[in-house]
């Protein structure tokens, strides 16, 4: 299928960059750009594509984006798991590549929330298309700090209907030894601290880029900079940021961390002082190596870090893969649901589900204590 609408970074008089949907003569859309500024930038970089993807189908087969069916909508869903995708290769006989169900289906909420938002916004999607999408649903266990209501009434919340039936996978990690073998891969110090931070602490790559200065409270005691935590940690605070970078928990958490990070953070410190552009930066994270020399590191910059450091190491690997690691090792050293839950900045404790990982040796004394029981009824 032709692609009548693509994803495009835009960069901004300021530096800034956002992603944006152009049609074929490089015209922006506007509603779809509008839906996509203010976003976090991994956030524009994932969903810009899926927007572009649902307006080209729409011009492709003559429907109207704004209104359509049900019928319609349905279609949509099929066509993204029976239309092959672009070849990756482009020599005669390159292998043809199908979408799953669950990109369909991450596909389709993307798509969801943008006729919703346009809906909200007044941008020419009327109320009865987002019906057809939502349907109300009941949360089993309230989130963190939420008011259930002395009926539940307020546990009712609006799921999706376009959506496939597909198991649920656990998230991607990396053991202990293949986040050594990362650490190793660096050449800098100030990535090694990143990829440390991230490994102990569990924060998101937005929350990392967002830090300053003043949240890394590093001394064994830090009353002097108004603070009555005990030991080395770190605060994780939401603020609009320079770089884009978003802390995606709206409450604010502290962290402690190990004196090997503090090492690390000292190591960075000293790289830091040899470029003086970098001095007047409040960002803990700044450029040092490229232009603008100082300024805060943007999601683009850590991205491109994470794919030299996934080559190096032979295996793949991402940030966001380091916070899952520190959440499985949380929960396999025994620390409480609640704790987990806090030091995770999640709403919910539902969300740690997805994090219960089982190691080799886990599955192994499973089988030998149920092994070993089997045994003992048979003695007795």
């Amino acid at each position: 299928m032709p692609r009548h609408y693509r994803a495009e970074r835009a960069e901004s008089a300021d530096e800034s960059v956002r992603w944006v949907v152009v049609d074929e003569s490089f015209e922006l859309h506007a509603a779809a750009c509008l839906f996509l500024n203010g976003r976090e930038w991994n956030t524009g970089r994932t969903y810009a594509p899926r927007v572009a993807l649902y307006l080209s189908w729409c011009k492709e087969f003559g429907v109207e984006w704004t209104e359509p069916s049900m019928a319609q909508l349905l279609a949509f869903q099929r066509w993204l798991v029976e239309e092959p995708m672009a070849p990756r290769s482009r020599r005669p006989g390159a292998e043809r590549r199908y979408r799953g169900k669950e990109t369909a289906n991450q596909i389709t909420g993307t798509l969801t929330d943008f006729l919703r938002w346009c809906s909200l916004a007044g941008l020419g999607v009327p109320a009865t298309v987002v019906v057809l999408l939502v349907e109300p649903r009941f949360l089993s266990i309230a989130p963190k700090g939420m008011d259930p209501g002395e009926e539940g009434q307020h546990l009712q919340i609006q799921g999706r209907r376009l959506k496939f039936k597909v198991a649920v996978p656990g998230y991607e990690w990396l053991t202990d030894e293949e986040i050594l073998q990362i650490l190793a891969a660096t050449t800098r110090a100030r990535d090694r601290f990143l990829v440390g931070l991230l490994a102990v602490t569990g924060m998101r790559i937005g929350e990392a880029l967002g830090l300053r200065r003043e949240d890394m409270h590093f001394l064994p005691n830090s009353r002097s900079l108004g603070c009555r935590v005990e030991g080395p940690h770190v605060h994780v605070r939401r603020r609009v940021n320079s770089n884009g970078a978003f802390a995606k928990s709206v409450e604010p958490r502290w962290i402690p961390v190990e004196e090997d990070t503090v090492g690390l953070y000292t190591e960075y410190r000293y790289e830091r002082e040899e470029v003086a552009e970098a001095a007047g930066s409040d960002m803990v994270f700044v450029n040092l190596f490229r232009a603008p020399l100082g300024a805060a590191m943007r999601y683009d910059n850590a991205y491109e870090l994470f794919k030299r450091l996934a080559e190096r190491a032979g295996f793949r690997a991402r940030p966001h893969m380091l916070r899952h690691s520190a959440i499985t090792r949380w929960r396999r050293e025994g620390v409480s649901p609640d704790v987990r839950q806090d030091l995770a900045g999640h709403k919910s404790p539902s969300s740690q589900a997805r994090y219960s990982h089982a190691s080799d040796q886990e599955k192994r004394d499973a089988v030998e204590l149920v092994a070993e029981r089997r045994r003992q009824r048979k003695r007795g």
